[in-house]
């Protein structure tokens, strides 16, 4: 059973720890997704191929058409689907096709981002550790927090944050580039105008989390 107080890790670290292939891939999914180690990633990692090897179990049952068989991938299919993984009429097969990307993606931190919360990844990182969001009524301050699908339509703002206020520096730069992604695809856009509003964007994102740093 082991020591109570020293508890088991949760998840595998890489076989081979100088590995150029696997280091540049996690290179960028922690840059895509503003992580803060490799850590969150072989957790992720683990946590998908517990998926795959109950899928890939499931698979070779004999028949899973009744019985326990049919019960136990019911019940796998069904909380894959509440987590938000996989849709309503997905397969096994489907599960073995999930990658670490798509178990990142239920992260607290990337659906603020996708949500439009946030201006960038790293953005919605802080937010959440700084109290900004909330699920529900519960303020949730971890950045790895699992967003089930039915929590989605509960992300917002904490009752109590300061965007809230539509003129929040904040506000007006996701708006802007809301904005900005509206326009026609084939209209022509100015290179230099466009480096320069990405500029005005960026200082008004740091300003205003620097702000928010000095009130935390």
């Amino acid at each position: 059973m082991g020591e109570p107080k020293f508890s088991r890790p949760k998840f595998d670290t890489p076989s081979h720890p100088w590995k150029a292939s696997r280091i540049e891939e996690e290179h960028a999914i922690k840059a895509n997704h503003g992580l803060k180690n490799m850590r969150e990633i072989w957790k992720a990692k683990s946590q998908l191929r517990r998926h795959r090897r109950q899928a890939m179990r499931l698979i070779g049952v004999v028949d899973t058409s009744e019985g326990h068989g049919k019960r136990e991938m019911d019940d796998l299919l069904r909380s894959l689907y509440t987590k938000g993984l996989i849709s309503s009429d997905a397969s096994l097969d489907d599960i073995l096709s999930l990658s670490t990307e798509d178990m990142l993606s239920r992260r607290l931190q990337a659906q603020v981002y996708y949500k439009g919360l946030a201006c960038s990844m790293k953005q919605a990182r802080q937010l959440v550790t700084h109290g900004q969001i909330c699920i529900g009524n519960q303020k949730v301050t971890i950045p790895s927090y699992q967003v089930s699908r039915d929590e989605e339509g509960e992300l917002r703002y904490h009752p109590s944050s300061p965007l809230n206020d539509p003129n929040h520096a904040i506000r007006q730069a996701i708006e802007g580039r809301r904005e900005s992604a509206q326009y026609d695809a084939e209209e022509e856009i100015d290179p230099v105008a466009t480096q320069e509003y990405a500029d005005e964007v960026q200082a008004a994102a740091e300003a205003a989390e620097n702000n928010d740093g000095g009130e935390a």
